[in-house]
């Protein structure tokens, strides 16, 4: 069985990646990023990469966000 949301974004595996590359268009950003799949994931937290100076770590995952301009 599918969910709507699993037909229009593609699914990340879960914490596969350390690194991430965000764009403004990604706020609020939120860890795990939408379609990550989640069964091997956490609570979602709201990150403020802003408020961070463009980079932000995840508490629960250490995924480590960057802002793309």
């Amino acid at each position: 069985m599918s969910s709507p949301l699993s037909a229009t974004v593609p699914l990340v595996p879960a914490n596969a990646e350390n690194r991430y590359e965000v764009t403004r268009a990604d706020l609020p950003l939120s860890c795990p990023m939408p379609g990550t799949a989640l069964w091997n994931s956490h609570p979602r937290v709201y990150l403020p990469i802003v408020d961070d100076g463009g980079e932000t770590v995840c508490a629960y995952c250490a995924a480590h966000y960057v802002l793309r301009d």
